[in-house]
This record gives C-alpha cells, structure tokens and sequence, in this order.
C-alpha cells in the first residue's frame, strides 16, 4: 500500500473501483481494498471494502499454498465453482455488503473472490489456476470488453 501511495494511485484506484469500471485485482490485491488489514497493523488499504484482513488462525498451516475449492454465491457473473490456486496467510472473512462472493473453506470459510459491477478481486491465483483460472479471466475479459 505505501507504493500505491508513493505514487498518489489510491484517489485513482478507489475511484475506479467504486464507479465499477473494470478493475481485476489478485492476491494481495484484493485485501488493498480492505480498510486495514492485520499484516500491517496501523496502515491503512483502499477503503472500498469495509472489512478487516485478518490472518488464518492457528488451527491451519500458514501460508495456504495449493489447490483449494471456489463456490460463488448466486448471481456471480464471472466466478463458477471449481478449483484455484491459493497462496495467502491472510482473508478476508465476510462478503461486504454490495458485493458477491465466493467462498472457500480452509479452516473454516473465508471469501476468495469479490464481483461488483466490472471489477472482480480475487484471492486466488487465476493465472495458476489452470484452465479454470484461464476461462474465468476469459469471462472477465469478455464481458468489459463488450462495455467498453
């Protein structure tokens, strides 16, 4: 986030994001949008989510590295249920209001993707994710490509 800063993005980025144009965000992409966030404790994210990330708990080996299940509530646009890779220590665990999710669980379930308008955030790793990964940006893609 201090880069983002540095270079005076962050007007720009939540600007962007909370008019829905179409923004892709990845990994820690995503918790940048958050309000703050437990790996940096006194630095503040984007603000375009009100939610706090927070690390996994101890119940689980940290960082998440692998394959992992993705099921996205009704009326996603872009993300269908399949397999993703992950590697994060840290989630986000609540799907913020206005927003549609997906869920994935890993010591209980944490949201891994986030759709509203034309900007989608995902936890995962949609370019690991093989031809999962390869047909969500596919979508993506293709539906701002038709808004542009």
């Amino acid at each position: 986030m201090s880069r983002v800063t540095d270079q005076r993005l962050a007007p720009a980025l939540r600007e962007r994001i909370e008019a829905g144009r179409p923004t892709l965000v990845v990994c820690v992409g995503m918790q940048l949008l958050c309000h703050e966030s437990e790996e940096s404790p006194g630095a503040n994210g984007l603000d375009v989510l009100d939610s706090t990330v927070a690390r996994f708990g101890d119940e689980v080996r940290v960082p998440q590295l692998g394959w992992n299940v993705v099921e996205p509530e009704p009326g996603a646009r872009f993300v269908e249920p399949g397999w993703a890779y992950f590697a994060n220590s840290y989630r986000i665990d609540r799907v913020p209001d206005g927003w549609i999710g997906a869920i994935t669980d890993y010591g209980g379930g944490f949201v891994s993707a986030l759709e509203r308008d034309d900007v989608l955030a995902c936890q995962f790793h949609p370019e690991l994710s093989g031809s999962w990964g390869a047909k969500l940006l596919g979508r993506w893609l293709e539906t701002v490509e038709k808004a542009a």
